[in-house]
């Protein structure tokens, strides 16, 4: 099994932007593509996920100064904030990792095959989502066969819950043939932007607030455009930070760089995702049935597009650290949650179909929630990673615990039961 593991996670190490394009070839061969077609969409995929990781990269690149301003300020707090990839680098240590990797990936093909389930999960990458549940469960309750099972368990309800909101996504993103599968954010942050939405309708007044970007755009023209709502807001995230003009300027530039790039490296992945979907419809037609619909499911970085969840995410930033002075208890600097924040909008973006004003809102509150978990269950953290064999000096958290549900639920339980 030790064997396995390493084989798993030397494919792992590799990065989402090499092991992508090979999942989706070998996918491609089994919906009886042509071995060129079927290397040619997987090559856009994972040029197109690799084009949304340096853009992303450029995002946070482009907010440094800002991020380094702020972090100055929050000096003395007492725990530290390790960051997702850590913690999911991590959770693969656990006895149970390859064996639960294997049993996902068979039990997704056989509930296809049972017509149980739509949804190919293909986000190998984000098992982690599931791994790092089932990673703190092993560590709490001392329990291989819990670790194993909340591991397996949460990857078969993301399969449903993908499944369910997949129209949604399809229509809102026009991503046709796809779904999220990024379990965290499917189950948390989705169903949290529609009970906000819910009550936001219940208020005389706010429920008549409606901000979309493409209304700005043609009332005020060429202010309302992408690039230069990129170039007004990082500007004035770096006027507000001091920065010196042209450190602000840089800024300005390159958030509207990201705002007209990440659009464009999603169609280049959807040019891959249309042709393999295409291939899946045939093949669940023959093989399946008539009218049955495959859908790919992917990262939540397929939503990074949406210029209301790029302008959301600039605006929650600074918003971030200024929870962290006035949330009471506060003991670690959200460092890590800024790098993460592009994540956590667009499926509050989607819940809000796209209403600015609706998703700053829900982005706030979730947002407090999230920085209230990381800081609450960093015990609970600190135990997950010690367990892993991991070594951390002191006391350690992640956002893992603000936004992933299952983590939420299990810190609580072992609370409650000791």
């Amino acid at each position: 099994m030790e064997a396995v593991l390493s084989v798993i996670q030397n494919i792992m190490d590799m990065g989402a932007s090499v092991m992508l394009p090979v999942v989706i070839f070998i996918l491609s061969c089994v919906f009886r593509m042509k071995i060129g077609k079927a290397l040619k969409t997987g090559l856009l995929v994972g040029i197109g996920f690799q084009g949304l990781g340096l853009v992303v990269g450029l995002l946070g690149t482009s907010l440094q100064p800002a991020i380094d301003y702020y972090q100055e300020m929050g000096s003395g707090y007492t725990t530290m904030d390790v960051g997702w990839a850590a913690v999911g680098a991590a959770s693969w240590s656990v006895p149970f990792a390859a064996i639960a990797i294997l049993m996902i990936v068979g039990l997704n093909v056989l509930f296809i095959l049972l017509k149980w389930t739509t949804v190919m999960n293909v986000d190998i990458w984000n098992y982690i989502h599931f791994l790092i549940p089932g990673a703190l469960a092993y560590a709490l309750f001392d329990s291989f066969w819990l670790g194993l099972t909340v591991t397996v368990g949460l990857s078969i309800v993301t399969l449903f819950v993908a499944q369910w909101f997949a129209p949604r996504w399809e229509a809102y993103y026009g991503l046709e043939g796809t779904t999220c599968t990024t379990f965290s954010f499917i189950t948390f942050a989705y169903p949290f932007g529609l009970l906000v939405n819910k009550l936001i309708d219940l208020i005389p007044g706010l429920n008549k607030i409606d901000i979309s970007l493409e209304k700005v755009e043609s009332k005020i023209g060429f202010f309302g455009d992408p690039a230069v709502i990129g170039l007004l807001v990082g500007t004035f995230l770096g006027v507000l930070t001091r920065q010196e003009f042209t450190v602000a300027i840089f800024m300005g530039v390159g958030v509207s760089a990201v705002l007209v790039l990440i659009p464009k490296m999603v169609s280049v992945m959807m040019e891959g995702l249309t042709a393999i979907g295409e291939a899946a419809k045939e093949f669940m037609k023959k093989h399946i049935g008539e009218g049955k619909k495959l859908y790919i499911g992917m990262d939540i970085a397929l939503g990074l597009g949406d210029p209301t969840a790029i302008t959301t995410t600039v605006i929650l930033i600074p918003i971030a650290i200024f929870l962290a002075f006035i949330i009471p208890g506060m003991h670690y600097f959200p460092v890590g949650v800024l790098t993460v924040i592009v994540y956590m909008i667009p499926l509050l973006a989607l819940a809000s179909n796209g209403n600015l004003f609706r998703t700053l809102v829900t982005g706030f509150f979730f947002l407090v929630i999230v920085l209230i978990g990381t800081n609450t269950f960093a015990p609970e953290a600190t135990e997950m990673m010690n367990a892993t064999g991991v070594p951390v000096e002191g006391v350690v958290t992640d956002s893992f615990w603000g936004y992933n549900l299952a983590n939420i639920i299990i810190s609580l339980f072992h609370r409650i039961v000791g």
